[in-house]
């Protein structure tokens, strides 16, 4: 059977290299279009959330469901007795700092994630591997503290569901002005949408880790 596979490879190499499929020649740039029709620089961001976001919708839901399911399969196990983490000071240390630039890009990203490359999903994980680096220098019991105070399981919520709405207002037909090009405030619902995915995929991966730090450890 592993010959097939092979020969299967070869031949798929040869296809790629020798046979080049035809190009269609459009009358304009495909690029330029979207930039025209998103009014962002970053043209990734305007195709993932405007050409395409009936399918960034249901990547967000995905998503949710994938953080309930971890915490369903999980939640029928014993809890660790003892969370093993860092404890000397240059971790600790390195380990906040790491944090700090990590939360600061992530808020970059959100913000300006329609001018630049970035956007909301590489914002939220950018957040979440803050939150995954104060969480190895810190007790399990703040940090569920924290969370819990914050209600950063209702925000998730909420960011979820006024993006499922502003998604469908915008599929809809019905959007902001596009303003100027490359100025912050431009682009219509495109920043808004990024900021909601920056929070929705940060708090979850929040979630997350605080699952799987009760249930498995960090180290």
């Amino acid at each position: 059977m592993i010959w097939v596979y092979i020969a299967a490879g070869v031949v798929f190499f040869f296809k790629m290299v020798l046979l080049v499929d035809p190009m269609p020649q459009l009358p304009y740039s495909i690029v330029d279009a979207v930039l025209k029709d998103s009014g962002v620089p970053n043209v990734v961001s305007g195709i993932i959330l405007r050409n395409r976001l009936y399918d960034t919708i249901f990547e967000v839901i995905v998503f949710t469901i994938a953080i309930m399911g971890a915490s369903y399969l999980l939640a029928n196990e014993r809890p660790l007795s003892q969370v093993r983490q860092f404890t000397d000071e240059t971790s600790i240390l390195l380990a906040r700092l790491g944090a700090t630039i990590a939360a600061l890009v992530g808020i970059e990203l959100a913000i300006r994630g329609h001018l630049s490359p970035g956007g909301g999903f590489a914002a939220g994980v950018a957040g979440g591997t803050a939150i995954g680096l104060v969480a190895m220098t810190s007790s399990p019991e703040w940090m569920q503290g924290v969370y819990q105070r914050w209600k950063a399981a209702t925000w998730e919520k909420v960011s979820v569901l006024v993006f499922i709405v502003l998604s469908i207002v915008t599929l809809a037909g019905y959007e902001l002005p596009h303003g100027q090009l490359g100025e912050l405030f431009s682009g219509g619902m495109l920043p808004i949408l990024n900021i909601l995915v920056a929070i929705k995929v940060a708090l979850g991966s929040w979630a997350v880790i605080l699952v799987f730090i009760r249930y498995r450890g960090l180290l």
